[in-house]
């Protein structure tokens, strides 16, 4: 059986692994310390992404091995339970509404705030860093700057995420997202924008339990509840943390 497309996709995200590797260190250590900043004076982490990119901010929350702080701020009607599910692209187009979607939530002045838009073109996505910043929040973007340089914002601004956040975190996804030529087949397919910003989530989250540690701090971490002692561990950080904690 001749695979050749299907390699030329795993060879695409492996290829797009080492860039990150090479290009988005120093980017990942200073949002570390920027979370590590806010975990030690008492702030609270946020996680953003409509449609898509909400997979991204799933994967940092409640997971085994994961920061227990990161509180996922839910795209109401930009998620993929929404039916039709077409919608999810016109509401992510709605100026304002990212602010609003941040003023609903407990994120308040010192919190910190991960969004992630693949483009950065969407209103939802840029209006919700503007409120962050109104709010002095630290801002994390996780976006493509190849996808994003490539377009124009659908903003009144003017404004792309990559303008507004205190670090961007490069993904690395191609312009367009889909990596693949399939023989004639005008339209590239096998997106890479997830399985690289949840690499490169997790490696941020990796770098601040090591940031964490390095200023004494106990990390506030899922332990599986699968093993033996994992609910008794997690209660009791769960608890010290409970203010912090805003989707229990």
């Amino acid at each position: 059986m001749n695979n050749r497309y299907a390699e030329a996709y795993v060879g695409s995200v492996t290829k797009a692994l080492g860039t990150l590797l090479s290009s988005q260190m120093e980017a990942i250590a200073r949002a570390a310390q920027m979370m590590t900043d806010t975990v030690q004076g008492g702030g609270s982490l946020f996680a953003f992404g409509a449609s898509h990119s909400f997979i991204i901010a799933e994967e940092l929350v409640y997971r085994t091995g994961g920061l227990m702080l990161i509180n996922p701020i839910y795209p109401h009607g930009m998620n993929l339970f929404v039916r039709p599910m077409t919608m999810t692209s016109k509401l992510e187009r709605i100026e304002g509404l990212g602010r609003e979607l941040l003023l609903g939530s407990p994120a308040k002045r010192g919190d910190l705030v991960l969004i992630a838009s693949t483009s950065g073109r969407n209103a939802v996505a840029i209006d919700m860093a503007l409120a962050a910043r109104d709010l002095e929040m630290r801002v994390i973007g996780i976006t493509s700057l190849a996808y994003s340089k490539g377009v124009t914002s659908r903003h009144s601004s003017g404004k792309r995420l990559l303008d507004l956040c205190d670090v961007v975190l490069d993904n690395g996804a191609p312009y367009g997202d889909a990596a693949v030529r399939v023989g004639d087949f005008s339209q590239a397919v096998g997106p890479l924008s997830t399985v690289l910003g949840c690499a490169l989530v997790n490696a941020l989250v990796v770098e601040a339990v090591g940031a964490m540690l390095d200023r004494g701090l106990e990390p506030p971490v899922f332990m599986s509840a699968n093993l033996d002692g994992g609910d008794e561990y997690n209660a009791r950080l769960l608890a010290q943390y409970r203010d912090r904690i805003h989707y229990l």
